[in-house]
């Protein structure tokens, strides 16, 4: 197992300076990857780059060869650093010290390392640029779909246009959002989780609504029947995601307590052994574990997975000095999700289904669909099952 349980942040830094890909000792890289995905749980970027900038320009002067080799080791772990900033992390005081060292290597005549991490901050910097052009997934502007309904397309084709826009906002998604996520909920720091979350709960909520919105009984059990094969796709797909939207949405109580079928109450049970929560998910963890790429986790178990691990793990060893044993478990339960987004869905994308999903913006409110429930089953009536 990892060798490393904790130690000073200095420390930390230092070891992870010492990776390298050529050497025999994979545990150093392991543990390079492991520092690099986690730092942000107790160091800012902008502090571990003022550290390894400090550590290069200390030891770059000297003419001893181990000082050397650390000041090399210093800078190769920072256009590490670097390459791996996230949005939210690429703030005008961190492209300041970097400019300010990048001019300092230029003085000291190191022309090649001032070329490299200069193509770095340029490539982040006009990433940052695309990104914030293109944040916005908008729905297509073809109005003539308006009056289509869900029964007019193939429950596959709309699994494949649901797995389009579930993979485009998962693959923006970067890994220090999902920790920063379990630590402090915070929406501005994670950005592109929170619109992941957020379109997790409106198609769930709007599926809701296209079931509870059928005046006729019938109808609704054709909606529910629909969504069960939606739902098939997706599984099949290994789009986990969407699969538990619509899941959540055929198990939501006001679904759930009206009167449906022995056929769909009995598929719907089969579909939700798979997340069964009792067992710790055992049944999913298994097929996730099956899974090959390309494919769309459930989110949630992540975030729940990663809350445990902070809840139930102190920060510190002693004080000052960090428990990095926490930071391997944060690390192994990322890992899997960086493994995902690795695949990519090749599914022609259908402008007519994209408008008629109109960004899941329309849905009942939930006092709305308690109201329809009620109007359809009041409360206290007996369910007749049959």
């Amino acid at each position: 197992g990892p060798d490393i349980r904790g130690g000073h942040p200095d420390a930390l830094i230092i070891h992870a300076t010492k990776a390298n890909k050529n050497e025999e000792k994979e545990t150093d890289f392991l543990y390079q990857e492991a520092f690099l995905t986690t730092y942000r749980t107790f160091l800012t970027p902008l502090d571990l780059i003022e550290k390894l900038c400090r550590r290069h320009e200390r030891f770059s002067r000297s003419s001893d060869t181990p000082k050397q080799r650390a000041a090399r080791e210093a800078f190769s772990l920072l256009v590490r650093v670097v390459s791996d900033l996230t949005m939210s992390d690429f703030e005008p005081t961190v492209i300041q010290m970097l400019t300010d060292f990048v001019y300092q290597l230029l003085c000291s005549g190191d022309l090649i390392m001032a070329k490299a991490l200069r193509v770095k901050i340029l490539e982040k910097y006009n990433n940052k640029r695309l990104y914030n052009s293109t944040c916005t997934l908008l729905p297509s502007q073809n109005v003539y779909t308006r009056q289509a309904s869900l029964l007019d397309f193939k429950s596959e084709h709309i699994a494949e246009q649901m797995t389009l826009l579930d993979s485009e906002l998962f693959m923006k998604i970067e890994i220090p959002e999902v920790l920063i996520w379990a630590q402090e909920q915070n929406e501005e720091r994670s950005p592109n989780l929170t619109r992941f979350t957020e379109h997790f709960n409106k198609m769930s909520y709007w599926a809701r609504s296209r079931i509870l919105e059928q005046a006729d009984a019938k109808d609704r059990e054709r909606y529910v029947v629909k969504f069960i094969k939606i739902m098939k796709h997706l599984r099949k797909i290994n789009n986990f995601n969407s699969y538990l939207a619509l899941l959540s949405a055929l198990d939501s109580a006001p679904i759930r307590r009206l009167e449906w079928q022995k056929h769909i109450t009995e598929g719907l049970k089969e579909y939700c052994a798979l997340i069964d929560s009792s067992s710790s998910f055992r049944a999913y963890r298994q097929a996730l574990a099956d899974t090959q790429p390309p494919c769309i986790p459930y989110i949630g178990l992540v975030l729940q997975d990663l809350t445990f691990v902070h809840i139930g793990n102190s920060d510190f060893l002693s004080d000052g000095v960090i428990n990095f044993s926490k930071r391997w478990q944060q690390f192994n339960i990322v890992e899997n999700m960086k493994r995902f987004k690795k695949g990519t869905y090749c599914f022609k994308k259908s402008e007519r289904i994209i408008a008629f999903f109109s960004n899941f913006d329309e849905f009942l409110c939930e006092e709305a669909m308690w109201q329809i429930s009620e109007s359809i089953k009041p409360r206290g009536s007996k369910k007749v099952v049959q």
